[in-house]
């Protein structure tokens, strides 16, 4: 094999298959003396590759965990189930990987040949996912795109539905996708508005590239993310949510309080909540699964539809039998 970058390319393909290859079963596959493989082993470790080599009668080279993570090679069938994977991951609301997903996939898809990227696309129409909630669908197709056009820094026109059902045409320089939740946002600069914006991804409709590349903007906040954020407490009623759970902190961290602070300890058996929320029934769901007694101090709007919701299961559940001796306790003991 005279070709010596498409011999680097085969032994590369060789050594990440998770076994140990002696330089003799290399040189034989290669077509190439062992003092080859040695040189071209060399030329590797120089990109980055880490190959390891043991001597001895059971010796050889082995691809190994390095510091940084060079281009790895794929054949077709490992290719197509990387691909399927992320755009799986990329559709579904699977915390912390949704955006690292369309960004793998956007790069992966760019140099995808043709014929795997039909395979991909075929796989992908003929399945459908059962959610366990109803949400608006966002196809990856069109998140790989956005990341392109961000990537690229490219201009974009597109036709947006509010919320009140009206489309209109807009023109975005687009600058990060943010995952919230169960839905995405494309935060961009709006050229017809001359300032930032935030669109949710499922209302984006045909997006195309007006030909333009757009010189980078300052966004005005710490990050994207942090933006989005800003932007939907501006438009959403945010309530004050301040209430004792009479169970150890330990218990009940990160079933109910996501930022730092939001849960405090009293003492060795209770803890106290503070936070904010949008959503009252979310947060009078949270409480009611946690397992332990508690007192709601506010907002008075929760404690009333605690109070609701609990005559509401009373009713639902029937007189007690006779004889039980005792009454259900009172759910969400609150005081405004």
């Amino acid at each position: 094999m005279p070709d010596t970058p498409g011999r680097l390319l085969t032994l590369l393909s060789l050594l990440q298959t998770p076994r140990e290859w002696p330089g003799s079963e290399l040189a034989a596959r290669l077509g190439v003396s062992p003092r080859t493989i040695r040189r071209d082993v060399e030329r590797l470790r120089e990109l980055g590759y880490p190959v390891r080599a043991t001597m001895g009668a059971v010796g050889g080279y082995r691809l190994v965990a390095g510091r940084a993570m060079p281009p790895l090679l794929l054949d077709d069938e490992e290719a197509v189930a990387i691909a399927v994977g992320l755009r799986t991951a990329a559709g579904h609301a699977v915390t912390g990987i949704e955006e690292a997903s369309v960004r793998a996939l956007a790069k992966l898809e760019q140099v995808l040949p043709a014929r795997l990227r039909h395979r991909v696309g075929a796989l992908g129409a003929a399945t459908e996912p059962m959610l366990t909630w109803s949400r608006p669908t966002v196809g990856p197709e069109q998140l790989t795109g956005l990341a392109a056009a961000i990537a690229n820094r490219e201009r974009l026109r597109f036709t947006y539905r509010r919320h009140d059902g009206v489309a209109a045409e807009r023109r975005v320089e687009p600058h990060r996708l943010v995952s919230a939740g169960r839905r995405w946002y494309l935060v961009g600069y709006d050229n017809d508005r001359d300032d930032w914006r935030i669109f949710r991804v499922d209302r984006i409709g045909e997006p195309v590239s007006i030909g333009v590349r757009a010189a980078p903007r300052q966004l005005p906040a710490p990050d994207a993310a942090a933006y989005v954020t800003e932007k939907l407490l501006e438009r959403t009623p945010v309530h004050r949510a301040v209430a004792t759970l009479h169970a150890p902190v330990e218990a009940v961290a990160g079933r109910v309080g996501d930022a730092p602070g939001d849960l405090v300890p009293i003492d060795a058996g209770s803890c106290r909540l503070s936070g904010h929320t949008d959503t009252l029934e979310w947060l009078a769901w949270r409480l009611l699964t946690l397992g332990c007694e508690f007192e709601v101090h506010e907002p008075p709007e929760l404690v009333a539809y605690l109070r609701e919701i609990g005559g509401r299961a009373a009713r639902a559940a029937g007189p007690a039998p006779m004889g039980a001796g005792h009454t259900p306790p009172e759910v969400g003991k609150g005081s405004a």
